[in-house]
């Protein structure tokens, strides 16, 4: 049962990171690619539909994060809690920004929360390679290493390309040549690299740690039957909103 949730566990990390990470990696690559207000739309409007969906799988990460490795809790508080309040301030920035962008006319309205969106998303994608960087370590490095600091580089980094690359496939001609879905499949496997490599290097200590078996028995009823569902909706979420679907006409957030 260990190696059954330890495997859940690794799926839905990885999958937050090959989903979650375009999502970032937009928000990443606003200034860059969003010379214009008109531009900036159109990438927020792009990954508008998707974001929600990505989000969920990081409630099921937290979820089984504290119900398989109860012990983990503690050092994940304790050793990283400047860490964790600072991703979850992001986070909150990232989605006022999406949700606020639009709420008003103006120019300059708009300029300020298209820079929280960057900033946000800079804080999450920056954040979550210092947190790969403690699991790899089993939270007793000091996250500000400079293997810890290039790991945050490299997670942000592949999200931005990963951003780049959902662009090309989601608004044909927005970049020049649309983009294949072979080669976003390819971009969202880069994305969830470091997550795979850190797990596999991490999986004696994740499983040394794990939830006593009458506990994994519980969790398992109570909470494997409802995965079907979740990866059914996020099915039904790409098969919606694919490029055919006039990604252009879709609204921003309200």
């Amino acid at each position: 049962m260990e190696l059954i949730w330890f495997a859940f566990f690794a799926v839905l990390l990885a999958g937050y990171f090959a989903l979650e990470g375009f999502d970032l990696g937009v928000g990443l690559l606003l200034p860059v690619l969003g010379r214009t207000p008109e531009r900036r739309d159109r990438m927020v409007a792009g990954m508008a539909p998707f974001v929600l969906a990505n989000e969920v799988w990081l409630v099921a990460v937290a979820g089984v994060l504290f119900g398989v490795y109860p012990a983990l809790e503690g050092e994940v508080f304790a050793g990283l809690y400047p860490l964790v309040v600072t991703m979850l301030l992001a986070w909150v920035l990232r989605d006022a920004g999406l949700w606020f962008r639009r709420r008003l006319d103006g120019a300059g309205w708009r300029r300020f929360w298209d820079l929280m969106i960057t900033l946000g998303s800079f804080g999450l994608s920056f954040g979550w390679g210092l947190a790969l960087y403690a699991m790899a370590t089993g939270f007793s490095s000091s996250l500000l290493h400079p293997p810890g600091l290039l790991l945050g580089a490299l997670v942000t980094a592949l999200f931005a390309v990963h951003g780049r690359t959902f662009l090309a496939w989601r608004l044909p001609g927005f970049l020049g040549a649309p983009c294949p879905g072979r080669t976003l499949a390819l971009s969202a496997l880069a994305a969830a690299t470091p997550v795979l490599i850190v797990l596999g290097g991490s999986a004696g200590y994740l499983l040394g740690n794990s939830a006593p078996p009458e506990t994994l028995n519980v969790l398992s009823i109570m909470a494997l039957p409802f995965a079907p569902f979740m990866l059914g909706a996020q099915v039904w979420v790409w098969r919606t909103f694919r490029p055919s679907k006039s990604a252009d006409q879709l609204p921003s957030f309200f």
